[in-house]
């Protein structure tokens, strides 16, 4: 009985981490139509991949045919999406994941390999070492996305942190804790403790920043607010420190300019002062004068 339902747990958390591993596909879809992997950092992916090499080995050495069968499928789809990455990264993004896969990837896991096997004679001795070391990459593994969260918080957008990566990879984190402490495998149970905590922490900052337009518009009229706020300040500290400005009746100022430079009109009668309107001074042009006359001719 004990023996199906930890088959049947695994069962489903091989499911699971089939769809964790899947979930960015469509990320990679969107770098292939664009020919460009944007602001996708290729550090988790590194980073998976080895975790799935070090499981595959601790597998071996187990004889978990569960654990070989998913990260036999972990290490193939990660190291295509890696050259993907690379197809399509910038130079200096590329240059770096080849580092990073040669150092990672490459010579850091054989190292591992090569002196567990040559320097460890005693099976489970050789069995707790490579799973204390495949514990502590696959918690590698969830705090990798730690920078996606950095980014998130950052600019305030989840466009490079997709939710379903974040989903199925809490579920598949419950799902293989649970494994773990029915095979009494504390290496297996250990780590997915995190990777829940992690996976609800990008869950969380998925709902709070999924609508940028929105939190970007009012973090827009908050700064213009502030903007609007600052420049009344100052005009009004420039007004205080001028004395040559009076900030009160400007109207009535101008008014009184306009008269003082009007030229000086004659006084109308006490009659007229009762209404209220303002002289006006048409020229009028005097008549046209006759044509001059024509001297007289004498007729002889």
């Amino acid at each position: 009985m004990v023996q199906a339902l930890v088959f049947a747990v695994g069962i489903v958390g091989n499911i699971l981490s089939f769809l964790v591993i899947l979930a960015p596909v469509p990320t990679f879809y969107r770098v292939y139509k664009k020919k460009s992997t944007e602001s996708f950092q290729s550090v988790p992916y590194a980073v998976a991949l080895l975790s799935a090499m070090l499981w595959l080995y601790y597998a071996l050495l187990t004889s978990d045919l569960l654990l070989l069968s998913i990260n036999s499928i972990g290490c193939l789809v990660e190291s295509l999406y890696l050259t993907v990455y690379l197809l399509y990264a910038p130079r200096q993004a590329m240059a770096f994941t080849l580092k990073l896969v040669c150092a990672m990837n490459l010579a850091l896991f054989a190292a591992v390999v090569a002196a567990l096997q040559l320097l460890v004679k005693a099976t489970d001795r050789r069995v707790k070492l490579a799973g204390g070391i495949g514990a502590s990459f696959a918690l590698a593994v969830f705090v990798a996305p730690l920078t996606i969260i950095r980014q998130v918080i950052r600019t305030k957008s989840v466009e490079f942190m997709p939710f379903w990566l974040s989903f199925f990879l809490t579920l598949s984190a419950v799902v293989w804790f649970f494994y773990g402490l029915l095979m009494k495998d504390f290496f297996v149970a250990t780590p997915n403790v995190l990777g829940l905590l992690f996976g609800l922490a990008q869950m969380v900052l998925y709902v709070v920043y999924k609508n940028p337009k929105k939190n970007s518009a009012v973090s827009e009229a908050a700064a213009a607010q502030q903007v609007e706020v600052k420049d009344q300040q100052q005009l009004q500290m420039q007004l205080q420190a001028s004395p040559a400005v009076a900030p009160l009746d400007v109207d009535a100022d101008a008014d009184a300019d306009l008269e003082a430079a009007a030229p000086a009109t004659p006084q109308r009668p006490a009659d007229d002062d009762a209404i209220d309107h303002r002289s006006v001074v048409v020229d009028i042009p005097p008549p046209p004068q006759p044509p001059p006359a024509l001297p007289a001719v004498e007729v002889a």
